[in-house]
């Protein structure tokens, strides 16, 4: 965690801290470990800064580990009870609370820090807490609260908002096919309010919510519906597609967690003793194959030493001699990329895109154990 501080110290830009939880589930082992559902909520740490190492990823700020002590009836609960009225010290939720005041807290730059959450996040008391710590948020919005004097809710003021422009995006669908759709974007400034039992305990808040939606309904494929609320002022449209922009890469949290589950292959571990040791120390790993494969697309040309030891190139090295690019000592970084992924199966063929976290992720492992031989025949010879 220290070493994201001191990444993060280093270089300019806003700081984008992304939030998300996943569940760990450990069932069906020989091992005989029996049902163990784990969840944990990470923070990563990301950089929003200009080329040449954009959205440069900085690393974990925070891991947080709980078990469940009960899994059954919890949907009968809620029929139950107003979960408005249950005080966020008593719920699960309070996790999201103490995440942001730890990552603030780890990384120090406040008012550079902006706390991006999916729906899961669209809790007031996070809003006030941001607040409070002097730092921002950018959370995609589920709860339609009232605002205002309380006679009109958020997306009722939101529909007399005129279109404030169109803007493209590109992504991924479902079954990882790029898709581009165009969006109408529309902001305003506004005043939402706390629920009524929550009102002695929270002030009101000024924020700003975001709509962004597909004009037309697209074939194959849901439509892309974002209201996102965010503290920072949006006077402009540049200002908006900044903070779609800035939302839009909190996919990167997912793909973290599926390198921690598909290639550290986290829940197949049969450990019964050390498990969160274990989960912490694979979280380092995925944000290691993570920013390789990341900073191999944004900064090719960077030298080799910001990624590789001594030993790693001299093995990269020797290994490769008789490659039809053999690595010397004046290729760059995306050179030696190439050949740590052709470890895992990369072709590097001309017309190939760039190799992905996996092929990255069986590279690291062979080069380990390469590492680790050499040493050994060093320490015998």
């Amino acid at each position: 965690m220290h070493c994201t501080r001191d990444r993060a110290q280093l270089m300019p830009g806003p700081m984008l801290v992304l939030h998300d939880t996943t569940e760990i589930s450990y069932g069906g082992n020989e091992g005989g470990i029996g049902l163990l559902s784990r969840v944990g909520r990470k923070t990563i740490c990301i950089r929003a800064w200009p080329s040449p190492l954009r959205d440069c990823l900085l690393g974990i700020a925070v891991v947080k580990f709980w078990t469940r002590n009960k899994f059954k009836g919890t949907n009968a609960l809620k029929r139950k009870i107003i979960p408005t009225r249950v005080p966020i010290e008593q719920k699960e939720s309070i996790r999201w609370l103490q995440n942001v005041q730890q990552s603030t807290a780890l990384l120090g730059c406040l008012d550079q820090c902006i706390h991006i959450g999916d729906r899961e996040c669209d809790i007031y008391e996070l809003f006030c807490a941001a607040q409070e710590l002097g730092t921002h948020f950018l959370v995609r919005t589920c709860a339609d609260r009232l605002c205002g004097d309380g006679t009109r809710t958020v997306a009722q003021e939101m529909g007399t908002v005129r279109n404030g422009g169109m803007h493209k995006v590109e992504f991924r669908d479902k079954n990882g096919r790029m898709c581009q759709a165009e969006l109408a974007l529309m902001f305003r400034c506004l005043r939402p309010l706390p629920s009524r039992a929550k009102r002695s305990r929270y002030p009101e808040l000024m924020v700003t919510v975001i709509h962004a939606r597909e004009k037309d309904k697209p074939k194959g494929r849901d439509p892309i519906d974002w209201k996102l609320v965010t503290d920072m002022p949006v006077r402009t449209r540049t200002e908006a597609f900044e903070k779609l922009r800035w939302y839009a890469m909190r996919w990167k949290i997912e793909v973290f967690h599926y390198i921690l589950k598909s290639g550290c292959l986290i829940e197949k571990s049969k450990l019964r003793t050390v498990q969160r040791r274990v989960i912490a120390l694979c979280c380092i790993i995925s944000w290691r194959i993570f920013w390789l494969t990341m900073i191999h697309r944004s900064a090719p040309r960077a030298p080799p030493e910001v990624a590789f030891t001594d030993d790693g190139r001299f093995v990269l090295i020797k290994l490769f001699q008789q490659w039809r690019k053999p690595l010397s000592q004046q290729s760059r970084l995306a050179d030696y990329l190439i050949c740590l992924a052709r470890f895992g199966g990369y072709l590097a063929r001309a017309h190939d895109p760039p190799p992905g976290n996996l092929v990255i992720w069986r590279g690291m492992r062979r080069l380990s154990d390469l590492l680790l031989g050499a040493q050994l025949a060093k320490n015998c010879g």
